[in-house]
């Protein structure tokens, strides 16, 4: 018994859609070679991936549900909709297995994780500032800030900066050469970069 579901009316559609966690719904027309292509390979994932309440498969045929098409701008077939409630997840143009079986095989793990769950989620309940359980305020715990000696840097800027010169070319009076003379500069010879 085939897992997938044909739509017949657009009231059939939402009740599907709200049977569910995840509905994975197939775009289709009877004469397009495409779909009959793929219509078996979503048969399978139906068969395989298919669990009441998380996760059901349907196709509605675009010829026959023009509004149901039309609510989600189906313009080409086949067109496979990810839905999780009756937002769109992803979407897949076309008779793309491997993309299919991608987008179905994730919405599938996401589904068996259950309502509410997601792969960003706590198992802890945290910690309350304030709680006592870290350390206390005045607790003799201090951060301080790295000390940097400006003096060493200004009295030797080639050695701070290995011989690079880019103090002096950050800091100078004259910064149209100073940039010039930068072991930075990008020089322009016959349409070229040069350096």
């Amino acid at each position: 018994m085939s897992k997938v579901i044909p739509i017949t009316s657009s009231a059939h559609f939402k009740s599907t859609l709200s049977s569910s966690t995840y509905t994975i719904v197939d775009f289709y027309a009877d004469w397009c070679g495409p779909c009959k292509q793929i219509s078996p390979i979503f048969e399978q994932l139906a068969t395989a991936e298919h669990k009441p309440g998380k996760i059901v498969f349907c196709k509605v045929d675009v010829d026959n549900q023009k509004d149901v098409a039309g609510t989600y701008g189906v313009s080409a077939m086949p067109t496979f909709l990810i839905l999780k409630g009756s937002s769109v997840v992803e979407t897949v143009r076309g008779a793309n297995v491997a993309a299919l079986r991608t987008a179905v095989l994730s919405a599938a793990a996401n589904a068996a994780k259950g309502p509410g769950k997601s792969s960003a989620s706590f198992s802890g309940k945290g910690q309350a500032l304030g709680s006592g359980d870290g350390p206390a305020a005045g607790s003799g715990r201090s951060v301080q800030a790295p000390s940097v000696d400006f003096g060493a840097l200004l009295a030797s800027p080639a050695a701070f900066s290995q011989g690079r010169g880019w103090a002096s070319a950050v800091v100078s009076l004259e910064p149209g050469k100073a940039a010039e003379g930068s072991p930075f500069a990008v020089s322009v010879q016959q349409g070229r970069r040069v350096g």
